[in-house]
């Protein structure tokens, strides 16, 4: 795999070390994010991070971070090359900013879904003792009105529990990390709810026009009152995330379970995450191998409908042959129709019958109706018999055998059995 094998269409945005573009696979025509991280003058320990995006964003699938589909290394450029799912709606703080430039505030609801989608997503992502350590409104991507959390490149494991490197965003840091202590996962809350009082104010909870004016502010944590528009609910849940003491802060379980996110319980899809083995650059800068399978929906979707196609074929191939795969079930298939060819004898000699002898027989007519077999004591009984067990199992259409006779023989008075009725199937 390389760089040759997508189309670059536009640049996204660049970093340090890196740019991201808006690329289209060649092999499925779909439009990919790629993240192109330059390695020539990084560092061991910067290399090593940049791996560490790659493993984390592969080990998890949910709905609300942005889905890994695959990396390799380009060697012609020496980049190491993340392609993933497209924020096709872009992200949160340039919603932030249309929404100042037209004068309108976010509904409380969307903020408090969006609220809860990106919880969800920092849940699963603590659950593995891996810190985002920077949640902002700009790695805050939107898919569909749903949002996605991205850009892990500084994301860590801590095996610990405690992290103790400054970095993230200075605006969303926690008074912990500005203070350079050890921090856990409850930062990433705190970030959190940063994001969310700007959502709400449309203005960052603190502002300064320096670092020292700004720690100060942080540490004490003083903030503006939201809106009167915004309800208690929503300044209260701002309020615990920016709380100063990590021990009075709540983790993103527990945020969940609060009331005003129950209406958005019953959307949650299955999810999967499990940290896979650090990744490591080989020594003899052989790159074969050393990064997660791809996850490209197009193939999985193909290759789960090849099986499916593999399957029906294999099931109509035991029936004798049918092309149709949605056939309609109270309609004769085609195999159904070659086999009542086949039995036109019978046929006619079920016509041949005579009716007087049905009505005699009308307790074993009874019993295949309720228990799909009949006493074979007789050779006469025993052609009428078969007969109408193919009949039924058939589901073909019977004409009038008995008057006033219900399919259920303890249930009176029970609708006819008319010329166009059909028979329940016995299997």
């Amino acid at each position: 795999m390389s760089l040759k094998n997508f189309k670059i269409l536009s640049k996204l945005g660049d970093g340090s070390f890196s740019n991201v573009y808006k690329v289209r696979r060649l092999e499925d025509n779909l439009e990919y994010a790629l993240k192109k991280v330059n390695l020539t003058n990084l560092s061991e320990k910067e290399k090593q991070n940049a791996l560490n995006e790659v493993r984390i964003l592969a080990s998890i699938q949910h709905q609300n971070i942005i889905m890994y589909k695959e990396a390799f290394i380009d060697q012609v450029s020496n980049s190491l090359c993340i392609v993933m799912e497209l924020a096709s709606d872009g992200d949160l703080y340039q919603r932030i900013q249309k929404c100042i430039k037209a004068g309108s505030f976010f509904q409380e609801n969307e903020i408090l879904r969006y609220a809860f989608q990106i919880l969800s997503a920092l849940n699963i992502l603590h659950e593995m003792k891996v810190m985002h350590r920077d949640i902002k409104s700009a790695n805050i991507f939107l898919i569909n009105n749903e949002v996605k959390l991205g850009d892990l490149n500084v994301s860590k494991v801590a095996k610990q529990g405690l992290l103790y490197t400054q970095t993230g965003t200075p605006y969303y840091a926690s008074p912990e990390v500005w203070k350079d202590h050890p921090y856990d996962c409850k930062s990433d809350i705190w970030s959190l709810g940063c994001v969310l009082y700007e959502m709400a104010a449309l203005k960052l909870p603190f502002q300064a026009e320096d670092m020292d004016s700004l720690y100060k502010k942080v540490i004490k944590g003083y903030y503006q009152k939201l809106p009167t528009s915004y309800s208690y609910d929503l300044q209260n849940l701002i309020r615990m995330m920016l709380q100063i003491s990590t021990s009075l802060r709540p983790n993103a379980q527990q945020l969940l379970e609060l009331p005003c996110f129950q209406k958005f319980q019953f959307n949650t899809n299955p999810n999967s995450a499990q940290l896979i083995k650090t990744i490591l650059f080989p020594k003899n800068k052989s790159y074969q191998n050393i990064f997660p399978k791809p996850t490209y929906k197009y193939k999985h979707d193909q290759q789960t409908q090849n099986e499916q196609d593999s399957s029906s074929r294999k099931r109509l191939a035991t029936l004798g042959g049918n092309d149709s795969m949605h056939s309609n079930p109270t309609r004769l298939s085609q195999y159904e129709k070659s086999n009542l060819q086949q039995k036109i004898q019978i046929n006619n000699n079920f016509n041949k019958l005579d009716l007087e002898n049905l009505m005699q027989n009308h307790n074993s007519l009874n019993k295949i109706l309720s228990e799909g077999s009949l006493p074979r004591s007789k050779q006469n009984k025993l052609t009428v018999n078969s007969i109408l067990q193919e009949k039924i199992r058939k589901k073909i259409y019977m004409p009038v055998l008995l008057q006033n006779m219900s399919p259920i023989p303890h249930i009176k008075n029970s609708r006819q059995i008319n010329e166009t009725t059909i028979l329940p199937q016995i299997v």
